[in-house]
């Protein structure tokens, strides 16, 4: 396995409690984000290094950046059809390109001049956008909310082959730090090490929310 691991615990330490972030391992060129499938899917795509197969491209695919709330969701690879867990190298750029045209999934009168405008975007955008609360190892829920980007139409077809410079079955690292959550023994507890991710652009940082 290739990403970067850290104590949870010393990580906890400086994290933000609360307010929009983008948490996360990344650098210049790209960001690790995070997705479970049952094993047809998930173990095609990291033997082959894209998604094929059984994925389908003509429904909305879900990625997580956040470590923890992938493991809120699929259970620490417990759950029926999240058996295999995944950790894609996604190109930088790819991500931003989806930040840039998301449109949020529920209805925010700020950034939208009426709900039926917001409709109307939800219609045509290939990318969705929520932000949901950020969980604990256990799966209590935080004040920080975390990201989560819905990919669907024409850009689900350049995620499954051209966004990803790599995929990591990342399986055997989850169900070995699982234990030290069913132990309630987070002293022990490694994960990807994450900090809040910011952009340049100072008007994505402001559709975004980011803190």
């Amino acid at each position: 396995m290739t990403l970067n691991i850290k104590s949870y615990k010393e990580q906890l330490a400086t994290w933000p409690k609360q307010g929009h972030h983008i948490m996360a391992q990344y650098d210049d060129e790209k960001i690790i984000v995070y997705q479970s499938y049952r094993p047809d899917i998930g173990n095609f795509a990291a033997q082959n290094q894209y998604f094929g197969g059984d994925f389908s491209l003509n429904r909305m695919t879900w990625i997580k950046p956040n470590f923890l709330w992938m493991m809120y969701r699929n259970g620490w690879a417990t759950k029926v059809g999240q058996e295999v867990c995944l950790a894609i190298h996604l190109k930088r750029d790819a991500f931003e390109r989806y930040l840039k045209q998301a449109v949020y999934s529920s209805y925010q009168s700020d950034l939208y001049p009426t709900r039926e405008a917001w409709q109307e975007q939800v219609q045509n955008s290939a990318i969705r956008l929520q932000w949901d609360p950020d969980h604990d190892p256990y799966g209590a829920k935080l004040e920080r909310r975390a990201i989560q980007i819905g990919i669907r139409g024409k850009e689900v077809e350049k995620y499954a082959k051209d966004d990803i410079l790599e995929i990591e079955d990342i399986t055997p690292f989850v169900k070995e730090q699982y234990k030290h959550v069913l132990y309630k023994a987070l002293d022990h507890l490694m994960i990807p090490e994450e900090h809040p991710l910011v952009f340049k652009n100072e008007d994505l940082n402001k559709q975004l929310r980011l803190q």
